[in-house]
This record gives structure tokens, sequence and C-alpha cells, in this order.
């Protein structure tokens, strides 16, 4: 009976062992299912908070503030702190919290000041760079791999410092990548119960790093549009701006008329018109070109208008004015900037037209003369750029010419924005198939000669696209 009641026992046991190997594997199984479901949680809500962070629009610093934060919060470590990669590939502690301990040692002539510990290692790891490589840092940034210290207080990767309360008694650094690009390595410190880091830990870590340089991301582009929106207002206000500096109309004059065009190949350009009365018998004009384009242009040229208009009322010789603008605007432009320029002036009663040219294309006059003669072509005139050269070499260039325009006479001026389009094999249009056009529609008024150029440039261009600002102004005599 014995052998049979130890046969049972034996068997029971028998069966015990498997079934109880297996609870304690399900309990095990529970266990991971459970943090792993609380390290979800934590990832849940770390991404929420950088979601707040990334919608808050905060810069990049309090972002990174909020990021070790929510670090420290998640893993429950004593310190955190980001070092940034910077763009001469260096890292650089951006954002701390907590007692984190320095990467390098620490000098004794400075332990005085640790009775201000939290601040004072604060300033340490934001005034200190590491290279790539250098300490274990620098090799999680350039090897891109996490690294888990257990044990810190043993392995000789880790600096350890005199005061107790700087030792690292385990260590998490993992990289915050953007698809393979590296943009920092996040660092905690201490566990706060006093235990190791766990794999778990090491996961939760690098789960985090991963959300971290989504993250970034997010905001970077965020930021990248918002300053996009922000210039492309910018740019509209200037052009808004640049709309009202140019003339809608043009002053009242018996037999004289004008007409104009102007298309910046920007939102905002570097081209310039003017047309207006200096008096009841005399009309100025003028065509100006920066050299560029874009909003810098822009300004340049709103300030080149206010000198003009300002000394065309000082003078009425045109070469006069320009020397005067060319001076004004001497210690005002940049070394690699300057501007073209025809400005003129015509007397009505005499019909007298005097014009002065800083470098910029030659007019066109169309000649008509009373006898049925005709002759079209550049009026010369000497000159050069406005901000080229001191303005004792600039006047003594500089000339006024002076013409008689008279009955069924025109005059075109243009910046090289219309002769340098090109079509699709390169050929530009040039002054010559300008010439010849102002020969062919001379008779014309104003307006229909400038309708006429701009339907002549744009089949010529074959709608290969505007590089540069195209202006005209026609002026027709009756």
């Amino acid at each position: 009976m014995l052998p049979f009641i130890l046969g049972l026992i034996a068997g029971a046991f028998a069966l015990w062992l498997p079934y109880n190997a297996k609870r304690r594997q399900i309990k095990i199984l529970d266990e991971d299912k459970q943090l792993l479901h609380q390290e979800k949680q934590i990832v849940v809500e770390f991404m929420h908070n950088m979601v707040e962070a990334v919608a808050e629009g905060s810069n990049r610093e309090t972002m990174f503030q909020r990021i070790i934060h929510a670090a420290i919060l998640s893993t429950g470590a004593m310190s955190a702190c980001i070092f940034e990669k910077r763009p001469n590939n260096t890292l650089k502690g951006i954002a701390v919290e907590g007692l984190f301990p320095p990467q390098r040692k620490l000098p004794k002539s400075v332990t005085s000041k640790l009775t201000t510990r939290a601040q004072f290692l604060e300033s340490i790891l934001k005034s200190e760079t590491y290279q790539m490589g250098e300490g274990l840092i620098g090799q999680v940034a350039k090897s891109r791999r996490a690294q888990l210290i257990v044990d810190a207080e043993n392995d000789p990767r880790i600096v350890q410092h005199e005061d107790p309360a700087l030792k690292i008694r385990s260590f998490i650094a993992a990289p915050v990548l953007f698809q393979g690009e590296l943009i920092a390595v996040l660092a905690v410190a201490n566990p706060s119960d006093g235990l190791a880091f766990t794999e778990t830990d090491f996961s939760l870590v690098q789960s985090l790093a991963e959300q971290v340089g989504l993250a970034v991301h997010n905001s970077d582009a965020m930021q990248l549009q918002i300053d996009k929106n922000k210039l492309d207002t910018d740019i509209e206000l200037a052009s808004n701006i640049q709309g009202l500096l140019l003339p809608k109309k043009f002053p009242p004059a018996d037999h004289i008329a004008f007409a104009s065009h102007y298309t910046p190949a920007q939102k905002v350009g570097g081209d310039l018109y003017d047309v207006f009365a200096l008096d009841e018998k005399t009309i100025a004009f003028a065509i100006a070109d920066v050299s560029g384009k874009g909003i810098s242009a822009s300004i340049l040229m709103a300030i080149c208008q206010t000198h003009l208009r300002h000394f065309a009322q000082l003078h009425r010789s045109p070469s006069k004015v320009l020397s005067a603008i060319n001076a004004a605007m001497e210690h005002t432009m940049q070394r690699d900037m300057f501007i073209t320029m025809v400005y003129a002036v015509i007397d009505l009663e005499t019909e007298k037209l005097t014009l002065a040219r800083a470098g910029h294309e030659l007019p066109l006059f169309y000649d008509q003369h009373t006898n049925g003669g005709l002759d079209v072509g550049p009026i010369q005139s000497p000159g050069m750029a406005v901000g080229m050269v001191p303005p004792a070499i600039f006047e003594s260039i500089i000339q006024d010419t002076s013409i008689h325009f008279g009955s069924k006479d025109a005059l075109l001026l243009y910046t090289d924005g219309i002769t340098e389009i090109a079509n699709n094999n390169g050929d530009e249009y040039g002054s010559q198939r300008l010439t010849e056009l102002l020969r062919t529609h001379g008779d014309k008024g104003a307006q229909e000669l400038v309708e006429q150029t701009l339907e002549s440039v744009h089949r010529f261009s074959q709608g290969t696209g505007q590089l540069d600002d195209l202006t005209l102004i026609a002026v027709k005599h009756a």
C-alpha cells in the first residue's frame, strides 16, 4: 500500500512541476505585458507633452527643457541632460535638470562653488563642448548606438566626482535621430529608487529618444513654415509698398502722352520708373535698375526714388541730379551693388528734351522729321552707374544730352529685362529687335507702343519664363 501511495505522490509532484513552471511563465508574461503596457503609456504621455511643446511654438532650448523634464518623470531618473549636436559637429549641453554630473572632471578650485550645485552644474554643462567620440556621450553620438551602464561606479567610461551627490550609480545615454541624422544625445542618471537601471528602463529611454527626434523635426518644420509665412507676409507688404511708389497717373500735358509697364521677376523687384511734374511747363521722368532682385534691391530703389524727387527740385540739369544721387548714396550702398539710370526733363513749351544716363541701356528715339524723313536709333549719352565710382569721377564723365522732341516723335526707355530675355535656343531679344519694333510701331500711341513691345517680347521668349524685371516707359508726342 505504501508504495502505491508514494507512487501517487510522485506522480502528482511530477504533474505539479510543469504546471507550476507554466504558472510562473504565465506570471512572467503577464508582468512583461504589464511592463510593455506601462512603457506604452509612458511613451504616449511623453508624445503628448512633445506635441504640446511643438504646438506652442517653443524655441529650441525651451523645447529641450520640456523634453528632459518629461524624461525624468517617465524614467524616474534623478537627473537628465540633452547634448545637442552643433553645426561644427561638436556636442553641447542645451538643457539640464537635477544634479546631472559634468562629463569632465571638475577642478578642485571650484568645489567651493558647489553650495549652489544646480545652477553651477548647469553653467558647466552648457559652457563645455564635446567632440564626437569624446567620453561616453561622444561615443554614443559617434556610434549612434544607445548605452546602458548598470553598474556605473565600476565602469571606467564613467567620470566620477568627489562630491557624493554627483556619484553616478547607473546611467543611460541614447542618440536622438531623425532619418539617420544625429540631432542630440539624451542622457539620464541614477534611478530615484536607488537601484540600477534595467533593460526595461533602457528600452524606454530609447523609445523616448525616438519620439524626441520626431518632435524636434516637427518643431523645426513648423518653425520653418512660420518663418516662411512671416517672410511671405513681409514680401507681400514690401510689394504693396513698392506698388504705391510707382505712379498710377501721369501729369497732364498737351501733346505729350506717357505709358509704362512694370513686372517684377519676384514679388518685389529692383526696377524703378517715375514720371512727375517739376512745374506747369516741365515734366521729369526716369527709369532705373538695381543690380540684384528681391527685398534688398527694392529697398535701395525706394531710397533712390526719394533722392530723385528731392534733387530734381534743386537742379534742372539731369546730370547734376544724377551726380547728387551718386554722392548721396556713396556710403549707403554695398560694394557689390549699383544702380543704372536714365533721367530726363522735357520742356513742354520749347519741346526740348534733356537727359543724362548713368550706365543704363541707351534710350531709343523715334525721330519723325517735318519733311517726312525718319530716324530710329539710340541716343548716345556718356555716364557710369550710380554707386560704382566716387563723386569726382562720376561728375567728370556724366553729361547732359539734348534733343528736339517734336510732333510724332517717340522715346522708348527700358531695362535689360527686356533686351536680355532669351528664347528656347538661348538667343536674347536684344536692342536691335527693339529698335526694329520701334521703327514699325513708333507712329502709334504711347500705350499701344508698350503693348506691341510686350507682345513681341513674349512671342520671342516662347514661354521660357521671366528671369529679370521687365520695365518700359514710352513717351509719345502727338
